[in-house]
Order: C-alpha cells, then structure tokens, then sequence
C-alpha cells in the first residue's frame, strides 16, 4: 500500500500525541493515561468491557485470529463483551489505530509490534502472547541463483518498516547489498500481479503470499527466513493489547486469551478444520479462498504458537536500526506481560511460556 510518508508520519505524530495525552472512550474505560501494571501485579480493573476490538489480517500467519473468528472461539469465552473484529492490510495501520484509541488490541508483526512499544516510549502497548513463527520466504525468478544475482533487481516486501522489509534489509545489510537493489513496498496481491508480468524479480513476503507466488507464478525460494535463526523459529505474528484496556479490563483480556489457546489448540489437533475455517475466513475477507495446495503449503511453513520467543525480540530491535528502519534500538524491557496467558495455560495443564525477563523494566 503507497501512502505519503509525510501524511503518515504526522498521523502517527498525532494519534501518539492524543494516546499520551490520555484519549481514548472516556465514557467506558476512564482515565486512559493509566498505564497497565507491571506484569504479577495487574489489578482487577473495572470489569468485563462493554466491546473489545480486535485487529487482525488476512494472511495465514495470522490462522488462529482467523480460527477463532470463524469458530467463534473468541466470543464464546468473552461472553457478554462484544467482539468488533476490524480486518487490516499492514501492520503501520494497526498500529496508528491503537495509537489513536479506535483499536483495543491487535495480532501484529514482531517488528510494527516493537516499533509501537518504542515510539511510545514504552506506554502504549503490551505483547501478551505469541501466535505464530517463521512462515515468511526470499522467493525469486528461476534464473535467480545466489543473492549476487540481485544486484540491480527489484525485491519487494509488504509495507515499509513492517517485520519483512526490516528482515530484507538487514539481510541486504549484511550480504553488503543494500545499495545494489531496490526495496519496493507493495501490498501482497499487487506483488504478486507484479512478479507475474516481471516488472519485480523477487519478493520477501508471509504466507500465504510466499506460496502463492511459488505455485502460481512460478517463483522458487532463495532463502527460507527460518534459516536466519537458531533453532528455525523467530516470532512472525503476536498478540498485543493497549495498556489502558489492559489495566482496565484484565478479564476481557483473559477472555481473549482463552480463545487464543482454544484457537492454537485447533491447528494442532485439527489441521484440516483449521484449514477449512482460515480459508472461510479469507474467502469472506477477500472473495478469494486459498487452493488446496496453497494452503498445504502455507500451513508446512508455520509453526502457531503462543510463544513470542522473548529471548529473540532484542536482536529484532536491533535489526531494525541494521535496516535502517529505526533511528536507535528499542528498549524492551517491560513490553511482555504474560501473566494473564500463562494462568489461562496453567489452567489448561499446559506449561508456561517464558518472557525472557522482558516482562520487568
């Protein structure tokens, strides 16, 4: 999505004026300039809300949003809140939504997720879970063989400073490319418009669009992003929530995460309804479902979890300023609170999920 880089850096200047300044549904949530508790202290807040909404996108690394929406796993354990599930195409969107109070919480990207809790200086957003890792490939023209090969061609990613234009370009940063080829910021299926009459030759997108350009446009894969990190698995999607409709209603909070881990659980225990219930999900999204093997393929390369892998989200913030996508590395300390997912996991016999003591300043 093209967007004037002047118009949206004052949105965002703006929508974070008014978070700081406290804006947000004074008439439900109160004093929105309170900041959430630090995770093991929360409060009992002010109750269930009244409607919680919920950001998500149409890309199936965000499969179990799209589960629980279309299984109803989310309104089932939120009972008498109503879900206002609010479709975006890029995660700088989201982000300026919850900035400017219209958003309550959000599945996300790693790297818009880190950029919110820095821009804010840690006082906007907290990441109460993770949703899925890895799914996200450098896949190029057939006659592309080496990174060398790039040289002087065109790689798109999604949107700028979103999680695969910062893997790209620190990428490039650290092949010595970054100056031999153009990044190009453009919307999934447009990308894949474009790589088909070849006025791009290679992409670095999530899935299902990485597959998508494999079956479809005869693309193959120069590099598997999961190869980039130890163990194969780096934070792809996670969940975040504003910290006032954190500290205000921690049980609908809750709520949302028992949906969460009921929504996970499914792409676990029933890959072929997950499938079948994502693909409604994108049908009802885009009018377009996914084909079988699109899908087959697309669900191989992700691994859903609720772990965030804390431990790896400081090396992402300094990706980032490797990118050049960001002026100075974001302090992270503070940004989890998985307090409220690991009860949800207890109760549910499963263990917890570790935040790598970046749940403490």
């Amino acid at each position: 999505m093209k967007r004037s880089r002047v118009l949206a850096a004052a949105a965002v200047a703006l929508s974070l004026a008014s978070v700081l300044a406290g804006c947000s549904r004074a008439a439900e949530s109160g004093d929105a300039g309170s900041a959430a508790p630090s995770s093991g202290t929360q409060s009992a807040g002010k109750g269930p809300a009244a409607e919680l909404r919920l950001g998500y996108f149409p890309n199936v690394t965000h499969a179990p949003a799209l589960i629980g929406l279309e299984q109803g796993l989310f309104t089932k354990e939120l009972g008498s809140t109503k879900l206002v599930p609010t479709k975006f195409n890029a995660g700088g969107d989201a982000v300026n939504a919850l900035y400017g109070g219209s958003l309550d919480a959000t599945f996300i990207g790693s790297g818009p997720s880190l950029n919110a809790y820095g821009k804010s200086d840690g006082k906007a957003v907290r990441l109460v879970a993770g949703t899925a890792s890895r799914g996200a490939q450098l896949v190029v023209k057939p006659e592309i063989n080496s990174e060398q090969d790039l040289v002087g061609k065109t790689v798109v990613t999604p949107q700028l400073g979103n999680t695969q234009d910062i893997a790209l370009k620190k990428w490039l940063a650290d092949k010595q490319l970054t100056d031999k080829v153009k990044v190009q910021n453009t919307e999934n299926a447009l990308a894949l418009e474009e790589f088909k009459k070849g006025s791009v030759q290679a992409a670095w997108l999530p899935e299902p669009w990485s597959s998508r350009l494999v079956l479809e446009a005869g693309a193959k894969v120069l590099l598997d992003e999961k190869d980039l990190w130890p163990g194969g698995e780096f934070p792809t999607t996670v969940l975040i929530v504003s910290t006032t409709f954190l500290a205000d209603h921690p049980d609908t909070v809750k709520a949302l995460l028992k949906g969460l881990v009921a929504s996970v659980d499914v792409t676990k225990k029933d890959v072929a309804g997950a499938k079948t219930a994502v693909n409604a999900q994108l049908k009802a999204l885009t009018g377009k479902d996914l084909s079988a093997p699109t899908i087959d393929r697309a669900f191989t390369n992700l691994n859903f979890t609720l772990d965030p892998y804390a431990a790896l989200l400081p090396q992402l913030s300094k990706d980032a300023v490797t990118a050049k996508v960001a002026q100075k590395e974001t302090d992270v300390k503070g940004f989890l609170d998985l307090k409220l997912l690991n009860e949800v996991l207890a109760a549910a016999g499963q263990p917890p999920v570790d935040a790598a003591n970046l749940d403490k300043k």
